[in-house]
């Protein structure tokens, strides 16, 4: 079974006249490989997976396994507030060669604690021997998946790693303490990753790799390695960015991002609209400080 650690990429999903840009997806995908990412994660917030029908959702999932041909695991997104629907997704992007799944705490009909522990040990119990990563995002799902219900959740082999996105260190401990080793724990949150790999992280899924990958690794690569001065460094030079590239709701500054930089055409599906001013020209200023701009 393969390991889910170091500085991973929540994939932008570029599109162009309606529909999936496939050409500018590989793209992203390579220069995510070359810039150092260990891990690519299509299909989640970041990916816009919430407006896409299934059938291009599946293609994504399916570009991201052939573009990155095992060198880094794919973990794609399969959850669902419908248990019976996220077992059919996470059996999708199984088939579809992706190495886990990535599964959001169902959002907006907030199940208690063993409506999660439920929720899990079915999807898990359908997939037998398949990795899973639940993602614990209470900012947008309205349920919070609690350090308790994690160690119910160590139960089940399946579930190999935890996304924990509160950007509570405590919490990060809280879990560490009641699972030890048992979960990988990986922040969803890119103003943390310093700390939170101090207090037992072992990597990020990062929306600001999308557009500064190398310097998303280096940080990942210090701060596991304990080199702090370094850490610390690279963290304060990439706040700056993780601000501007949530001062509206993600993925609108990332994907305007990414459009200034050539990558790709700024189109987002509503109910989200582009990047507006001043956060517009805010942005363009931060990429040209971290010269990513040049040469796009």
């Amino acid at each position: 079974m393969k390991t889910f650690e170091g500085s991973m990429v929540a994939l932008a999903t570029p599109f162009k006249n309606g529909a999936l840009d496939e050409a500018a997806y590989r793209d992203l995908i390579l220069y995510q490989l070359d810039g150092g990412t260990e891990g690519l994660v299509p299909m989640g917030t970041t990916g816009e997976a919430v407006t896409m029908s299934a059938e291009e959702r599946a293609r994504a999932v399916k570009l991201a396994v052939e573009v990155a041909k095992g060198k880094v695991p794919v973990i794609a997104g399969a959850g669902s507030n419908n248990t019976a629907e996220a077992i059919e997704s996470v059996k999708r992007v199984r088939e579809l060669g992706a190495d886990a799944a990535l599964v959001v705490t169902p959002y907006y009909n907030k199940p208690t604690q063993a409506g999660l522990w439920e929720h899990y040990r079915a999807i898990a119990k359908a997939n037998p021997g398949f990795p899973l990563v639940p993602y614990n995002v209470p900012s947008r799902t309205g349920g919070d998946l609690l350090p308790e219900t994690c160690a119910r959740l160590c139960e089940l082999k399946e579930v190999v790693a935890v996304k924990e996105a509160t950007a509570n260190m405590a919490r990060a401990v809280d879990i560490v303490e009641k699972c030890g080793d048992r979960l990988t724990l990986l922040s969803g949150d890119d103003f943390t990753v310093l700390p939170f790999i101090a207090c037992g992280g072992k990597g990020v899924i990062s929306v600001s790799a999308n557009v500064a990958p190398r310097m998303m690794a280096d940080l990942v690569r210090a701060s596991r390695a304990g080199d702090w001065k370094r850490a610390l460094a690279l963290q304060v030079k990439l706040n700056p960015l993780h601000r501007l590239l949530f001062a509206e709701t993600s993925p609108s500054p990332v994907k305007w991002a990414l459009h200034l930089m050539g990558r790709f055409g700024p189109e987002i599906r509503l109910p989200l609209v582009p990047l507006t001013e001043p956060n517009a020209q805010k942005l363009k200023d931060e990429l040209k400080r971290l010269d990513l701009l040049a040469g796009a």
